[in-house]
């Protein structure tokens, strides 16, 4: 089987704007979550969430192209740009038609689709819709944007599975490189979904921590105290790439990708299976790809989004795959970045392979009592970080509807 490795590497999140400054707030358990700045709250039950700091995107695009662009798209493409820095590739050298793009968002431009509804709703009636409100809506537009902006002709679309999208992405890549489609797939997920439209839907859903007093101490992912997650806004980006064609180019290697799974809960339209069906079943198919044990995953960055039904169910997942082994050291970095949605996963992805690659498990902030059912059945880094030798990690995302990806890394070894 062709062999698939990691090669560039960018992120754009509420704790650090690169990827230095998200792996070093990651270790040093920032929080991102303060009181939100992008519109009126007063009337809502949650004011807080984990937004981008210091991102001014006049930086990054010129007036042409923010008129093109919804604040999702921005976000892919700032993330990828430093991807594509980080892996030193000039496309220009390479095979085009054999480089694709698989971007994922849950949301879309639903920014763009908000402030434009309301400007005609407020208005006399008249449509005045700006002649780029469709393509900034569409939630395959970043994959496409990514591709013209680079000029690659590879397999280029979206997959769409809630909070699962973006590991469902980096899984299609993975696959379209091993069935030998693509040389190099640029994948990952963005979302810029705090705005009113999004922060009042999961409010009413009952998902969101309403922990107005102490936004940075909201999230909690396993504390028996939790109330709900905290909406977090940024892009996560992975130049996946064979293992052959990147040595041929002098490539750096992060880390590898050995095996993923894809499951249903097929339980609620929201809430995930009491008894983590799916999730069961997407870890296992995960394992078998990769060829290993559940005893040789050595970290798991969990879904862990700080609901109580969903923290628990995952917990009670992990424990029917992994049975109890102290050892197992697991983490919840959305304590730390808030809830990214569709782009969770890509940024959790990237701190297991940062994770890999240092030996440091990043660890899980304000969670202060376990669920007593799991106290003493794994290792929980809390507030620091841990030191342990690592070989494989896994990162786990569900999404509503009852949609499950995992994914394996590994350490690289040539």
């Amino acid at each position: 089987m062709r062999r698939v490795v990691i090669t560039g590497i960018g992120a754009l999140t509420p704790i650090g704007n690169n990827l230095s400054d998200y792996w070093n707030g990651l270790k040093e358990g920032k929080s991102g979550a303060a009181p939100i700045t992008k519109f009126d709250t007063s009337k809502f039950k949650t004011s807080f969430a984990c937004e981008l700091k210091d991102f001014d995107p006049k930086a990054h695009f010129d007036v042409k192209e923010l008129r093109k662009y919804d604040p999702f798209s921005q976000y892919a493409l700032v993330a990828v740009a430093e991807a594509v820095k980080h892996g030193d590739i000039d496309f220009d050298v390479l095979n085009k038609d054999r480089i694709g793009v698989i971007w994922g968002s849950g949301n879309g431009g639903i920014q763009t689709f908000q402030d434009q509804m309301k400007e005609y709703c407020e208005g006399d009636g008249t449509p005045r819709f700006t002649p780029f409100f469709i393509p900034r809506i569409l939630v395959d537009i970043a994959s496409g944007i990514i591709s013209i902006k680079y000029g690659l002709r590879g397999v280029n679309f979206c997959p769409v599975s809630a909070c699962a999208t973006s590991n469902t992405a980096i899984i299609e890549a993975f696959n379209y490189i091993k069935w030998d489609k693509a040389d190099m797939v640029i994948t990952g997920g963005s979302e810029a979904a705090i705005n009113e439209s999004a922060i009042g839907g999961f409010s009413s859903a009952k998902a969101l921590s309403t922990r107005n007093d102490s936004p940075e101490t909201a999230s909690r992912p396993f504390d028996i105290s939790r109330d709900g997650f905290v909406m977090g806004e940024g892009a996560g980006a992975m130049i996946l790439e064979e293992y052959e064609h990147a040595i041929a180019r002098g490539a750096k290697i992060y880390g590898e990708v050995v095996g993923a799974g894809m499951a249903a809960d097929a339980y609620h339209l929201t809430g995930t299976h009491p008894e983590g069906d799916g999730a069961v079943l997407g870890m296992k198919e995960a394992l078998r790809e990769a060829g290993i044990s559940a005893d040789e995953i050595d970290y798991v960055n969990m879904h862990a989004t700080s609901t109580p039904q969903g923290d628990n169910s995952e917990l009670i997942a992990a424990k029917r795959v992994f049975g109890d082994r102290n050892e197992l050291a697991i983490s919840a970095t959305k304590s730390m970045t808030g809830h990214l949605l569709g782009a969770a996963g890509a940024i959790e992805a990237i701190a297991c392979v940062m994770a890999l690659q240092e030996d440091l498990v990043p660890p899980t902030i304000n969670t202060k009592e376990i669920e007593p059912d799991f106290a003493g059945v794994y290792t929980f880094p809390l507030n620091k970080p841990l030191p342990k030798k690592l070989s494989y990690a896994m990162s786990n995302t569900f999404g509503f509807g009852g949609h499950i990806a995992s994914v394996i890394f590994k350490k690289f070894e040539k």
